[in-house]
């Protein structure tokens, strides 16, 4: 609930940090930042009571600077009347919660650093296959949206066609989800808009996912040399973040849905460590030493 400094409401926020201005309120304001959302809780609260009036004017009137983008009373505490009239005429955003302070740290911190955090939007389909979170790029018209049908056809997840934001997590992860506006929603050409939703049911879709594995699709090229045996691992940076990438060419008579299908449950298996082309790499370099110490042998003989 607002109580007091209306003027103040188009603040900008520019610090994904929350602030509970324990120390500060003692007058001791040493590397204090004052562009930081403030929450006061009991404790704060029963402090300045506990002051006198000029002085409590006085550490409030320190703390609370025309950058300060808001302060929010918590549940349990009510604003004294010297913090509703420097609000006021400073123009910050005063607001008593409904929630204690341990509460509303947690969740403006939360909130803060999703709106903060680094994202980037890229051309292309998320897809859920296997648990695994697949994005599918490529030219336009080279069958991401039709790929991406298949698989959903085939029981798995559609996170967002078309256009994908990507959030860049703490942790170094990526997590990825579509417009509202065109949540559940693919274009087909040739058939126009669907919900995937009301066609395959909710089990067919999700709002987020995280990004695990990159393929690009691309028209086969009899030029281009493709990897065959998958020793040669590719990654792409997005947001700073490695991510697995992979290039398939597609043509006509390739199931393109099953390679895909391929792709994620591969992927899972190398997390799992099993590598299929290092075991293969391993066995055949084995049997050619076995050959080659043969061969020294009978030359021997």
């Amino acid at each position: 609930m607002l109580v007091a400094g209306t003027s103040g409401l188009s603040r900008r926020i520019n610090k994904p940090e929350v602030h509970r201005p324990g120390l500060s309120l003692t007058g001791y304001l040493k590397g204090y930042v004052g562009t930081r959302i403030l929450v006061m809780g009991k404790q704060e609260i029963e402090f300045l009571r506990g002051l006198d009036s000029k002085v409590r004017k006085e550490r409030l009137g320190a703390i609370l600077t025309s950058s300060t983008p808001a302060v929010i009373v918590a549940k349990g505490g009510l604003p004294s009347k010297e913090l509703i009239e420097i609000c006021e005429k400073k123009g910050v955003p005063l607001f008593q919660a409904s929630s204690n302070a341990t509460n509303l740290l947690s969740r403006l911190t939360f909130l803060l650093l999703e709106e903060f955090c680094p994202s980037v939007t890229l051309h292309g389909s998320l897809v859920e296959v296997f648990g695994v979170g697949v994005l599918i790029q490529g030219e336009s018209s080279v069958g991401k949206s039709e790929t991406a049908l298949g698989l959903i056809e085939r029981g798995h997840r559609l996170i967002s066609d078309d256009v994908v934001r990507i959030k860049k997590k703490e942790g170094a992860y990526l997590i990825g989800s579509g417009p509202e506006l065109t949540r559940h929603l693919m274009e087909i050409r040739g058939i126009g808009i669907i919900n995937v939703a009301h066609l395959y049911g909710a089990v067919c879709v999700r709002p987020d996912k995280e990004i695990d594995l990159v393929v690009k699709l691309e028209e086969w090229d009899d030029q281009h040399f493709y990897d065959r045996v998958g020793l040669d691992e590719k990654f792409i940076d997005v947001l700073g973040v490695s991510i697995p990438y992979h290039l398939l060419p597609v043509k006509p008579g390739r199931d393109v849905v099953l390679l895909l299908e391929t792709t994620a449950l591969n992927h899972r298996l190398k997390n799992m460590g099993y590598h299929s082309a290092k075991e293969f790499n391993a066995k055949l370099l084995e049997a050619i030493a076995q050959r080659q110490k043969t061969g020294s042998v009978r030359e021997t003989r």
